[in-house]
């Protein structure tokens, strides 16, 4: 990004040019974009334990575990995120974060209720059709000896 487009950024966030107030947040599906836009703070959970995303953090990049991920908005209010495993990457004060699956609920509540649905349906729609590709596989194997056997 050219200094010109950043300094516009900078002047849209209503700050002096050079003091970033807002971190510039982006939660991707493989799909779809699930969030966009700034905020305070970010609260995530790696698998070294919970963090929070200051504009002033250091730049690094992680792998996140299943958790909810939490987006402080500029007004202050919270923004609840059910997100499966992905990789968080904060450079500047552009945080982008890529997720397998994730949910966008308005409470914690609201997002265990989303997770049980959802998440744990389709964890059961897998362990289906892992069950039935394994049965697949072994009925191949199978055909496949048979064939080997000599004929008579």
């Amino acid at each position: 990004m050219s200094q010109q487009a950043e300094q516009g950024l900078v002047k849209e966030q209503g700050v002096a040019t050079g003091q970033v107030t807002l971190l510039q947040v982006e939660l991707r599906l493989p799909t779809r974009a699930l969030f966009s836009g700034t905020a305070r703070k970010v609260f995530a959970t790696a698998h070294n334990g919970a963090f929070t995303l200051l504009v002033n953090h250091t730049d690094f990049v992680t792998a996140l575990v299943p958790s909810i991920l939490i987006v402080t908005d500029e007004t202050g209010g919270e923004l609840f995120f059910a997100v499966d495993e992905g990789i968080l990457v904060k450079k500047d004060h552009r945080v982008h974060i890529a997720i397998q699956r994730g949910l966008q609920g308005e409470s914690l509540a609201a997002i265990n209720e989303l997770v049980n649905t959802h998440f744990f349906a389709v964890d059961e729609e897998e362990r289906v059709a892992r069950s039935a590709l394994s049965r697949l596989e072994a009925n191949i194997v199978r055909r496949f000896g048979d064939l080997r056997k000599p004929s008579l």
